[in-house]
């Protein structure tokens, strides 16, 4: 089936409820650049293929929302941390 991934092996396959705020940043910077680069790559891909800017945006949009979604509960999470600190 292959090999694992990095992530498979790496500290962050512990639980995000188990997290630290400083883990969290972490997680929410790497989220945060991942999002960059799949619009910036689907908008190069898109620009190769001669497709609108519009409509790749619009076939992203569902991802980039559950990307959103995920990054304001992490966000939330780490701000209960930081205050119960």
């Amino acid at each position: 089936m292959g090999t694992p991934t990095d992530m498979a092996n790496s500290p962050e396959t512990t639980s995000i409820a188990e997290a630290t705020p400083q883990e969290l940043a972490e997680i929410i910077a790497e989220l945060e650049q991942y999002r960059e680069r799949l619009v910036n790559d689907t908008l190069t891909m898109a620009k190769r293929a001669k497709v609108m800017k519009s409509q790749a945006l619009a076939n992203l949009e569902p991802q980039l929302a559950q990307i959103d979604q995920t990054l304001q509960t992490l966000r939330q999470q780490q701000a209960t941390l930081t205050a119960g600190n």
